[in-house]
């Protein structure tokens, strides 16, 4: 054989063992779902959602505690996570987007995993798990309670069904343990999830689960460990359980009991706005119909109809949570997961090679409309009409902000404007000796001013804060005005957003304020005897 043609042979042999191995697949899904949310998360920002969790993490990073310290809805998890990344790799930009990377590299690996486990082979495993990870986390790029909740509750829900066909003690305790983790990032979907998953177990026990065979167990041991890691968490830092159970607890229900009774059912919320995680569930509930009419009802069959259950359900609770939060939708990344679902069904219960087909056909496109709608197009962050072309480098602002292309909804025309009068702000913070807190959606003011006086609530707006009709108005206020105090504050410094009517009630007194206003973004508030 001629060298030429015998180095190109050993070229396509070394392509196709390498296409064959599982290292370079993971190598591949490893760096795709770590670079695509570093990238998009250093491409533009939505102040109240993009930086909620920077100032949280420099907070407990400096002794300063969740329910304890600072009044919070949403969960500590995120606040606990950061703190340790901040701690690792300073408190940066970078270490603040690595956050939302690694939650989207543990959501690719394992979804990776689960599409072997469940019969698919490696290819197409790699193609919807690339699809998962690019619609996941990168849409905002940065920590955010509402992607943490989803994608734990997915990874429960991932795992419950690998222990429904497996029934291995490791993926019962993964289940649990994960479902915990949801929670304490955002109450919902894990508490509907919760439900779901004692319910189907139930069935499992009393229908499927082999005689004397205890493995369920481990569902019950990881969700008592995870809970058994909060609250020691809760313990070393003092943190008060009452606390906890008002802000996290008690006061989000009546949150709950109000969204859902103002709840806008209609076709184009509930149908058109998630047709295609419907479209991607449609090829399962064919291949259902061929499963349920097997004449012989093997354990087989039994567990794959209780997987095809969780499948629905699951999506559906996933879709009513989203309807209940009214926020940007972000849970497209569940239709890669339930079309990988409904490739395996579709292959051991109607062969039909057209069908796979349209299914990856339907994958791509899926993936390619929505990656540029919320990745490049940034609509999650409300930038569908920004030219980043415009975008400043924040390290005009600070150097912990160094990479990040500043470009914002409030000044999309003039980004230069808005970080100027950031800088002006940053400076009198900074040169302020007295006591102070800043209220703010640009939330990492006080890292950059190095300020460890802190706001008594995690963020402030008519939702997070009770309003004065609410049952646990008097405790917050009480709350608030106890932290004030024992800070000694004498100023407050409001940033960005009026974000005077979400606290102004607090002061009964109005005439103890004092105004001034430093630019068209940031006003000072100097306190006079407001709490005697």
């Amino acid at each position: 054989m001629p060298l030429k043609k015998l180095t190109q042979h050993s070229v396509n042999i070394n392509i196709k063992s390498l296409l064959r191995n599982k290292k370079f697949y993971f190598l591949v899904i490893v760096l795709n779902s770590i670079l695509f949310p570093i990238y998009y998360g250093y491409r533009g920002v939505y102040p109240l959602d993009s930086f909620l969790f920077f100032d949280a993490g420099y907070k407990v990073l400096n002794g300063i505690h969740p329910f304890k310290d600072y009044w919070t809805i949403t969960g500590p998890l995120l606040d606990y996570m950061q703190s340790v990344l901040f701690f690792l790799f300073n408190v940066n930009w970078f270490s603040y987007v690595l956050h939302a990377a690694l939650i989207n590299c543990l959501l690719a690996v394992i979804s990776y995993y689960f599409f072997l486990e469940i019969g698919l082979k490696k290819f197409f495993a790699l193609i919807y798990t690339l699809s998962i990870s690019i619609l996941a986390y990168p849409q905002t790029g940065t920590p955010f309670m509402d992607h943490h909740a989803s994608i734990f509750a997915l990874l429960s829900v991932l795992f419950l069904m690998l222990s429904f066909i497996k029934n291995k003690k490791k993926l019962w305790f993964l289940s649990s343990f994960f479902l915990v983790f949801s929670f304490f990032s955002k109450q919902v979907p894990a508490g509907y999830f919760a439900l779901l998953l004692i319910i189907l177990i139930l069935i499992y026990l009393i229908f499927i689960k082999p005689k004397k065979d205890k493995n369920f167990m481990f569902f019950i041991w990881g969700g008592i460990a995870c809970s058994i890691f909060f609250l020691s968490i809760f313990i070393i830092n003092k943190i008060p359980i009452q606390n906890f159970l008002v802000q996290y607890i008690y006061y989000p229900l009546t949150i709950g009991e109000s969204r859902s009774s103002n709840l806008n059912i209609d076709i184009k919320n509930v149908f058109f706005q998630f047709k295609f995680i419907y479209l991607s569930l449609l090829p399962l509930f064919i291949a259902s119909f061929f499963l349920i009419k097997k004449t012989k009802k093997s354990i087989k069959n039994k567990k794959d109809i209780i997987v095809v259950v969780l499948a629905f359900c699951s999506a559906l609770i996933f879709i009513y949570t989203q309807l209940l939060t009214k926020n940007q939708v972000l849970i497209f990344f569940l239709i890669p997961f339930y079309l990988g679902i409904s490739h395996v069904y579709a292959v051991e219960y109607f062969n039909k090679k057209n069908l796979i087909y349209f299914i990856i056909f339907f994958l791509v496109f899926v993936t390619a409309k929505y990656h540029l709608r919320f990745n490049e197009h940034k609509k999650f962050m409300e930038l569908v009409n920004a030219d980043f072309s415009k975008a400043i480098n924040a390290r005009v602002l600070d150097e912990k902000l160094s990479g990040l292309n500043w470009i914002t909804p409030l000044y999309m025309d003039n980004p230069a404007l808005e970080l100027e009068m950031l800088r002006e702000v940053k400076k009198t913070i900074i040169e302020d000796k007295e006591n102070k807190i800043i209220i703010t959606d640009y939330q990492f003011l006080s890292a950059i001013t190095g300020n460890l006086n802190y706001v008594p609530n995690k963020w402030l707006d008519m939702m997070s804060v009770p309003p004065k009709n609410n049952k646990y108005f008097s405790k917050y206020k009480l709350f608030f005005i106890s932290k004030i105090k024992e800070q000694k504050i004498k100023n407050i410094y409001v940033v960005g957003d009026n974000k005077l009517e979400s606290f102004l009630f607090i002061f009964e007194k109005k005439e103890c304020l004092n105004y001034k206003k430093i630019n068209n973004i940031s006003l000072k508030l100097e306190i006079k005897n407001c709490f005697l």
